[in-house]
């Protein structure tokens, strides 16, 4: 797998030491896959300090349509022809259509009872189990022989600044026919990759990732690494699960492995100070 990388510098007089010149390094790499470009700077110590956010967590928590006294009353339900008891239910989660969806099958999943639940704190069975709930809504769709049952896509928003209106953890979960556009970018590229190579992408990708110093480990079949071309300034991680071409075949254990990643990478980031982040 070839990483190209264009390696600069920048160059000024610092006032910070009394205005001696200093070197920054600079790169410039490209994605191997779909060949997006990132730029590799500045190299500081990815470390912020965290707000109070009692205050709004308590405020948030006195009209959250999410929390067990409001969720069955201040959420829609889906008409009978696509989902006969109107929400899913498993446990204290409940998944019911979501008021602004992202398409025609989109729905909400909450993930349970609690309002707020800080990075550091969140449990990796918590994760699965809605990772479970969320996969029964896809088969379930599925069964139906829906026209929208083609891409099956989970996205989680955690905490405001990453674009959640609403504190509560909970779940984006939808089946689309219309692929997102970093999804599309890829299965084409993936689809391109086979045809000039003969061989899988995602494969070559990992056994090249794991020599190198963005490969952070593994759980069951599920391999993790930081992007190499990553699309944010934090560090993107990403995970590839073997063997699996579609969000259906993943198996329970995939579910579990991919949850407890999930979970140490939001440990990992709560300790740098970190308490907000997109997954898809």
């Amino acid at each position: 797998m070839n990483c190209d990388a264009v390696r600069k510098k920048a160059v000024f007089l610092d006032p910070r030491n009394d205005f001696q010149p200093r070197s920054v390094p600079i790169e410039v790499r490209k994605d191997p896959l779909t060949g997006r470009t990132a730029r590799i700077c500045h190299f500081r110590a990815l470390e912020w300090e965290r707000p109070d956010l009692k205050r709004r967590i308590a405020d948030s928590r006195k009209t959250c349509p999410f929390c067990p006294e409001r969720v069955m009353t201040f959420t829609p339900a889906f008409p009978a022809e696509l989902l006969p008891e109107g929400r899913m239910v498993s446990g204290e989660m409940v998944l019911f259509p979501n008021l602004a969806p992202y398409d025609s099958v989109g729905a909400v999943a909450v993930m349970g009872a609690p309002h707020f639940i800080p990075m550091g704190e969140f449990e990796s069975e918590r994760i699965l189990n809605a990772f479970r709930l969320a996969r029964e809504f896809f088969l379930r769709v599925e069964r139906l022989d829906h026209p929208e049952a083609v891409y099956h896509l989970i996205n989680w928003n955690y905490m405001p600044p990453s674009g959640s209106t609403i504190v509560h953890p909970h779940l984006q979960v939808f089946s689309t026919s219309s692929a997102p556009n970093l999804m599309r970018q890829e299965l084409e590229a993936a689809a391109g990759y086979r045809e000039r190579t003969g061989r899988n992408y995602w494969e070559d990708m990992v056994a090249s990732e794991m020599r190198s110093e963005r490969f952070l480990g593994s759980f069951g079949r599920t391999t993790w690494f930081s992007a190499y071309a990553p699309m944010g300034a934090v560090g993107d991680v990403l995970a590839v699960v073997e063997g699996v071409s579609s969000t259906l075949e993943l198996s329970d254990d995939d579910l579990s492995d991919l949850a407890k990643g999930i979970n140490a990478a939001m440990r990992g980031y709560d300790k740098m100070g970190l308490y907000s982040f997109n997954m898809n």
